[in-house]
């Protein structure tokens, strides 16, 4: 079996870090924030195998971008595969405006 190189992009680590934070200090849950970190972070490196198996989403640009969605409790992993690589781009809230954050 395939196995691909899962690189985050320091935006997308960003994006982690503010999910913990709002987690552990807004909502002052900081056991919650790292279960829930945890839990992206795993899903993120299960993209080591079979990355196809998440669809390329069906809006433009991120179509033609070649863009997957992967779904981890309320946030969303957006990731494109290059060559031999998982480009993890962004972690965002599934509940937030994700088109204009991907846009910008």
């Amino acid at each position: 079996m395939k196995r691909y190189m899962v690189r985050i992009t320091e935006e997308a680590l960003a994006d982690m870090e503010q999910v913990y934070h709002h987690i552990a200090y807004v909502l002052c849950a900081p056991e919650n924030a790292m279960e829930q970190y945890s839990r992206i972070a795993d899903a993120i490196l299960t993209l080591e195998t079979m990355p196809e198996r998440i669809r390329i989403m069906d809006a433009e640009p991120e179509r033609s971008k070649e863009m997957r969605r992967l779904l981890v409790d309320h946030y969303s992993v957006f990731y494109v595969i290059r060559e031999d690589a998982v480009i993890v781009t962004d972690v965002l809230y599934s509940e937030s405006d994700i088109e204009s954050r991907l846009k910008g």
